[in-house]
């Protein structure tokens, strides 16, 4: 079969100028003006092989002139200033996304600034409106502005002072989208187990319900683009409309009509997600091929809807959803019948074909995915094979099950009911799979990491479709290449195992930007805070051998800190929460207590033992006179030795995320003394009061911090703090997990890190 690529070049092209120039502000127009016209060149030679570098040169023109237009509007000057300066912005906006209660992100355009029309995609940060709001919603927005880094596909971050506040409602076009997934989400939750929180995901990509558990198990065992609405969804709509208009004698131009009319308002409902867009572009191609007559060839399909997508949105090529979508649909189109016919020589051709499609799509994309997670999916392919018959079923009767809730409600829950069994079985699949040994393998990050992949992925291709007299060669030396891997792989995890201190009795797990720490004394634990999610938590746990929480503390409720906390539902016994922000303190402490756990609030005051420690409440005073819930008002608690420790016990002070203020505070209002480790306080922020530090005289300052976390966590001056009172910081984002114990001298710690 003879591929063709003729307009896969103008694809890559210009996929790469736009990913190249956006990044670069003010290069836009001079860099459209020089390849147009060396396109112009180009096409004057009249050579053989100058047509397809003109239309590629052409391609990259086209989208680096999309920029120049566009560029202006998406950061007005006088915003800019704004941000600059710190400037309260009072805003009017629409939701590009579900917004769900609660505090965190959500995506929104800001459409009038200070009587100003405008048109600029902003990511919205602070508490949410107190209900689900659906997209579309005009909302108002009162805060400062913050530039996002060039290349991003928003062009500033809105910090609002005060809850949004719901102006109107959505179109009509849109509103009828919200209100069925709405209904369905309700319908499909109420079924029982995960089954029930994935199958909005599986049937319309509403992810909402899926739990931070649910979602970890899915991305480790590949399952995650399930959840993710792509050509296979489209396929799926496109079809049944088709097979309707059939039976209702429609003619063809008629039932394509229709279905592209169906198309249009299944992308609606689903919104429109790159994965989506790109999905949808194709199959209208592909319609109107078929309206014309004309043959369908995919490659040259997907890079037409590549480009003409590009060009429409260029911040597309720096979308990680966007790539993954064309890259899995590529991989599919070139590798998935070879592969089969290959794998058909050793099996049956049913389960070759059933293989080799999760197959190519995961060759495709592997090299991106270890941008977001540096590591390889073991059973990813298995998994895979034993999901893919149900997922279609899932999807079709999620989809019949989503519309019947609105148009005849009694048939909905059935229907729902029924695409609950294939929704459960893939869940169970990916739970299963996440928690297998070696579920996830690692692999170099960066470049470095996609580089390394791309090119041991080609040679397996290249191994296993090439007839020649190299073949054995390449296939011996991938074979080598892989014992070796293993080889280091298993060996560097055992030297890890085997180095890592067993009587430890302080940790800091490395969770990203956010705080969770760990002590531990005579079998009793102590967890503070959860950090951002629970799938890094879990596997902190789990590394460590932790099953039960004897005591959690809750310091505060950002996101940074409570996020993981669905990672310990269950196995808490007592639970310390500081001072109520409202619904979310209530929520936590509702799941908590659901869970097993004593919940309590707490201020200065209380104290008791965990194993040979004593444990005292420091802060927040019982009484928040001039101290707002958050960061002022975290938890700080102290850990001192009572007991008779076999080789001694560490003391220790958790800061929370108080700054210099509330240090101060601390320090007046308890009698601190010498101790042996301190959680530096938010994060390593600026905001710091030296004279703490200078009281606690601490060996070890333990930071909690995330890579390139934006911030400039930790700071200079906080670190010149340390180095001047002799505190040596230890940090998750340079050094990975962190174990400390008692040393062999009096005031020493012994400092284990995972890097």
């Amino acid at each position: 079969m003879t591929v063709d690529l003729r307009l896969a070049l103008p694809g890559v092209a210009g996929w790469i100028a736009a990913g190249i120039v956006i990044a670069l502000p003010g290069t836009a127009l001079p860099v459209a003006v020089g390849l147009w016209l060396a396109a112009a060149v180009l096409l004057a030679l009249r050579l053989r092989w100058t047509a397809i570098a003109a239309l590629a040169l052409a391609a990259a023109a086209l989208c680096c002139t999309s920029i120049a237009m566009q560029s202006p509007a998406r950061q007005p000057a006088f915003l800019v200033a704004d941000a600059a300066a710190g400037r309260q912005v009072a805003a009017v906006a629409t939701t590009t996304a579900t917004v769900l209660p609660g505090r965190g992100s959500f995506g929104a355009e800001l459409t009038n600034v200070a009587g100003t029309r405008v048109s600029v995609p902003v990511l919205v940060f602070g508490e949410r409106p107190d209900e689900r709001v659906g997209i579309g919603t005009t909302i108002s927005l009162s805060g400062t502005l913050t530039v996002a880094d060039a290349g991003d596909d928003i062009a500033f971050l809105f910090f609002t002072e005060r809850q949004p506040a719901v102006t109107a409602d959505p179109p009509w076009f849109l509103d009828w989208a919200n209100g069925l997934r709405a209904g369905f989400l309700a319908t499909a939750t109420k079924l029982p187990g995960d089954g029930g929180d994935l199958l909005a995901g599986l049937a319309i990509g509403d992810t909402s319900a899926v739990s931070d558990r649910l979602d970890a198990a899915m991305k480790a065992s590949s399952l995650s683009h399930l959840t993710a609405v792509s050509g296979a969804n489209c396929a799926v709509v496109i079809g049944l409309a088709m097979v309707a208009g059939a039976a209702l004698g429609l003619r063809k131009g008629l039932r394509i009509a229709a279905s592209v009319a169906v198309l249009v308002a299944f992308v609606v409902l689903v919104t429109p997600e790159p994965s989506v867009l790109r999905a949808a572009v194709m199959a209208a191609l592909v319609l109107l091929a078929l309206l014309g007559g004309r043959p369908v060839r995919g490659i040259p399909v997907l890079a037409l809807a590549t480009i003409g997508l590009l060009v429409n949105d260029p911040w597309l090529a720096r979308s990680y959803g966007f790539a993954l979508s064309v890259l899995a649909t590529g991989g599919l189109l070139l590798l998935a019948g070879p592969l089969a016919k290959a794998l058909g020589r050793w099996m049956p051709r049913w389960l070759a074909l059933t293989i080799a499609v999760p197959l190519a799509a995961q060759l495709a994309c592997q090299p991106v995915i270890i941008l977001l997670n540096a590591s390889l999916p073991t059973y990813g392919v298995v998994a895979n094979v034993l999901a893919a018959p149900a997922a279609p079923v899932a999807t079709v009767l999620g989809l019949a099950a989503c519309v019947a809730v609105a148009v005849l409600p009694p048939l909905g829950p059935l229907l729902a009911a029924l695409a609950w069994l294939p929704s459960a079985w893939i869940a169970a699949i990916a739970q299963f799979f996440s928690t297998l040994p070696g579920a996830q393998l690692p692999w170099p990050g960066g470049l470095v990491g996609v580089g390394l992949l791309a090119g041991v992925t080609s040679l397996a291709v290249f191994a296993a479709f090439w007839r020649g007299r190299g073949q054995r060669w390449i296939a011996l030396g991938l074979a080598l290449c892989l014992v070796g891997y293993v080889g280091l792989a298993g060996g560097n995890r055992v030297a890890t195992l085997l180095g890592r201190p067993g009587d430890w009795q302080i940790a800091g797990c490395d969770i990203g930007q956010g705080d969770a720490f760990i002590v531990r004394s005579e079998g009793q634990v102590a967890l503070i805070d959860t950090g951002p999610k629970p799938e890094r938590l879990t596997k902190c746990l789990t590394e460590l051998g932790i099953d039960r929480i004897n005591l959690l503390v809750l310091t505060h409720y950002d996101l940074d800190h409570v996020g993981g906390v669905d990672a310990v539902i269950g196995i808490v016994d007592r639970a310390f929460l500081g001072p109520s922000d409202g619904s979310k303190g209530d929520h936590l402490a509702a799941d908590l207590l659901a869970g097993g756990a004593l919940v309590q609030q707490v201020s200065r005051g209380p104290s008791g033992l965990l194993g040979d420690l004593r444990w005292s409440i420091l802060w927040p005073p019982k009484r928040l006179v001039g101290i707002e819930p958050g960061n002022p008002a975290s938890v700080t608690i102290e850990f001192d030795p009572v007991g008779a420790c076999p080789h001694g016990c560490l003391s220790s002070i958790f800061l929370g995320d108080l700054g210099e203020h509330a240090q101060d505070l601390v320090l007046a209002a308890n009698p601190l003394g010498p101790v042996d480790v301190v959680k530096v306080g938010h994060h390593g922020s600026a905001d710091q009061s030296e004279a703490m530090y200078a009281r606690l005289q601490a060996t070890i300052g333990m930071i909690g911090v995330g890579v390139d976390n934006g911030y400039g966590h930790p700071t200079q001056a906080l670190l010149d703090i340390l180095a001047r009172v002799g505190t040596t910081p230890v940090r998750t984002d340079l050094q990975g997990m962190m174990l400390l114990e008692p040393g062999d001298e009096p005031g020493t710690v012994r400092v284990w890190t995972e890097r």
